[in-house]
């Protein structure tokens, strides 16, 4: 047991958004994004400015906060849904209701299998089931479809804006029957109602800003009004043939210009922007204590948003794998308001800061490192790189990868065919200049993929024989046993 042990528990809220950029807020000097509140966190707090999702897909990205563990470790490496072969007794719901926190998940579900599983979650209400029905009994009957199993115009879904999409429009009911209020709503109702006898964990989970990109109305003005900032665009990206078209709304490779770049940004924005002055509702009003609470804000992925001619995650790029992470606590944890970290950090982190700022052991299952050490301001002994990856399931075959950086720099190895990428952060964070075919990025490279072939010599997939990288082997989302 840690120092903290001493002191007594603090309540924990982790506010998690789904698909977030690292760059979209405000205070990372987005040019048109308002996000006043969640700033706030980061002003009275700490900001990490290169923290990365280890695998830029929903499942494994959710798999590893609740677990701690890298995608290599509880096995999830890319997309795939209905596996449950992790051990819900390893997750940090779990050791927090163990050490007798009141724990409860509103909104978004962790993307796990089965959906109603809870992982150690005293209670969940999910933004599927229960908020699809709650809708339900708020629309008129005569939207729905006669048969009630297929959505009509009442349904969440109804706009025809679909949850892959890149075509944008507004909300088409009223904005408070919206699921990003409705999540609100529900972490509200379960503050008012919880046990005050116990301290608690309290996930508060935004589908937003996933597609569908459909914001209330309000918020879609807000941002069709902005001159949209034009996509970044790499001298190594190559648009897609005939402009995209053809291949509809939700595909991987697009060239969004005009109006189809001005509405898909306005949705984007507009989803956030709307995510952010619920925060306001929800946590500066008198119903959390901010005296006793630690307050963690991340996401589970990021988005293309049309950058370098893409579309959706999985990407090795900055705009699919960096997040936004802050974390704010009582002030017995010193931490400088205004902290802004450099440090690579992850999502595995969070499950041992929490566990460390709540007084707990930090279980040997457990891959990431608390972050209090760095909060705090401490010298301490930090990882000099992230391993990144993606297997096959949530985008082409073309595009699995495995990437390593710093944070400063970022190498690149498309598992498929053995390609390789190289960029430096540092002076380019937009990853506009590719320097792998650079005479003097040759040594560096050459670091970086010795590297790489030690992080993947015992892997069962096959990628090294231990001298080199092989390309072209299987690599299934969910990672072969090394028992056989």
């Amino acid at each position: 047991m840690n120092a903290e042990a001493s002191i007594k528990r603090p309540n924990i809220i982790l506010i998690m958004t789904d698909q977030q950029r690292g760059d979209c807020l405000s205070i990372e000097n987005h040019p048109v994004l308002l996000t006043p509140n969640m700033d706030h966190i980061a002003g009275s707090g700490a900001r990490f400015s290169k923290c990365y999702t280890t695998c830029p897909v929903c499942i494994p990205a959710r798999r590893s906060l609740l677990s701690g563990q890298f995608p290599s470790t509880h096995g999830m490496v890319g997309y795939r849904d209905h596996v449950s072969d992790w051990d819900p007794a390893l997750s940090l719901p779990t050791h927090l209701k163990k050490a007798g926190y009141q724990t409860y998940l509103a909104g978004r579900t962790m993307h796990q299998h089965p959906e109603r599983k809870r992982y150690g979650y005293d209670h969940m209400v999910l933004g599927t089931l229960d908020y699809d029905r709650w809708l339900r009994k708020k629309v008129p009957i005569e939207t729905y479809m006669p048969s009630g199993e297929h959505p009509g115009t009442g349904d969440y879904y109804g706009t025809g804006v679909m949850n892959s999409d890149w075509t944008a429009r507004h909300w088409h009911l009223d904005e408070a029957l919206h699921q990003t209020n409705w999540t609100v709503n529900e972490a509200l109702r379960f503050l008012q109602d919880r046990d005050p006898s116990c301290p608690y964990f309290l996930t508060v989970s935004f589908l937003a800003p996933h597609p569908p990109l459909i914001p209330p109305a309000f918020y879609m003005d807000r941002y069709l009004r902005q001159e949209p900032h034009e996509p970044v665009i790499g001298d190594w990206a190559e648009p897609p043939i005939g402009g995209g078209k053809g291949r509809g709304p939700a595909s991987t490779n697009v060239d969004l210009r005009g109006e189809a770049l001005r509405s898909a940004r306005a949705g984007y924005y507009g989803l956030i922007n709307h995510v952010d002055d619920q925060i306001r509702r929800f946590l500066f009003g008198s119903a959390v204590d901010n005296r006793d609470t630690v307050v963690i804000f991340t996401s589970d992925h990021g988005e293309m948003l049309g950058d370098h001619y893409f579309w959706k995650k999985s990407l090795p790029y900055e705009p699919s794998v960096r997040i936004p992470l802050l974390i704010r606590a009582p002030e017995h944890y010193g931490i400088r308001p205004g902290t802004v970290i450099d440090n690579p950090v992850c999502l595995e982190d969070i499950m041992p800061t929490i566990l460390d700022m709540a007084g707990l052991d930090i279980p040997e299952t457990v891959d990431g490192m608390s972050l209090l050490p760095l909060l705090r301001g401490e010298q301490t002994e930090w990882r000099s790189y992230l391993h990144i990856e993606q297997g096959e399931g949530a985008l082409e075959k073309q595009y699995t990868h495995h990437t390593l950086t710093d944070g400063k720099e970022k190498y690149i190895w498309f598992a498929n065919d053995g390609r390789e990428q190289f960029f430096h952060l540092a002076e380019d964070p937009n990853e506009c200049r590719e320097l792998s075919v650079k005479e003097q990025a040759a040594e560096r490279m050459n670091d970086w993929r010795r590297l790489l072939i030690e992080v993947l010599k015992d892997r069962p997939e096959g990628f090294t024989d231990g001298g080199r990288l092989i390309a072209g082997r299987p690599y299934s989302p969910v990672m072969p046993r090394r028992d056989g």
